[in-house]
């Protein structure tokens, strides 16, 4: 049973988590938070912690944001896109167990005040940013660092936020073979 509390999108969610982990969850309902739903999440970030898992798309990433404003202590999940997509839909409702497991033991928290590490006009020099496949070696590099999807800027703010070491940072890159992208 994790400690935390998991924090999702829908009742989709729920079902598909139950199936990879022991876990309490809490919908959102998208974006349209109830004031009684707030409540649920803050009791739950004070009591037993969060752990955000939205679905890989532009929704659940403004979910994300909303609640990592809102408590910034909160732990951070992400299921890569072609991990979470199936039958032309992407969520987490998607996703294989394994895919929730291994998200779930990639789980970060942002730093409160970010490093500044990295730099978009390095994410050129390693093919992050700029060339053909760029975006998909970013989305299979974020996958092994457990930062999700992301344009350039989004990626650099993440590996800053997330506390990503230079050496994970490389050794991410050298477990990508140029071929996948």
């Amino acid at each position: 049973m994790l400690k935390e509390i998991l924090i999702v999108e829908g009742k989709a969610d729920v079902a598909a988590v139950k199936r990879a982990v022991e876990a309490e969850c809490i919908t959102t309902g998208g974006f349209h938070l109830t004031r009684r739903t707030l409540e649920n999440i803050s009791a739950a970030y004070k009591k037993r912690g969060i752990i955000i898992l939205t679905d890989p798309d532009s929704a659940g990433e403004n979910i994300r944001k909303f609640l990592s404003k809102k408590f910034p202590a909160a732990k951070h999940a992400y299921i890569p896109r072609d991990e979470a997509t199936a039958n032309d839909d992407v969520g987490v409702e998607q996703a294989a167990p394994e895919s929730i497991r291994k998200a779930l033991s990639k789980v970060r928290t942002l730093e409160i005040n970010p490093r500044e590490e990295f730099t978009a006009a390095e994410m050129i020099q390693f093919n992050l940013a700029g060339g053909a496949g760029s975006s998909k070696l970013r989305d299979k590099v974020g996958a092994i660092l457990g930062i999700g999807f992301g344009n350039v800027k989004t990626f650099v703010r993440r590996l800053n936020s997330y506390g990503v070491t230079r050496e994970e940072f490389l050794e991410a890159l050298k477990n990508v073979a140029p071929a996948d992208c």
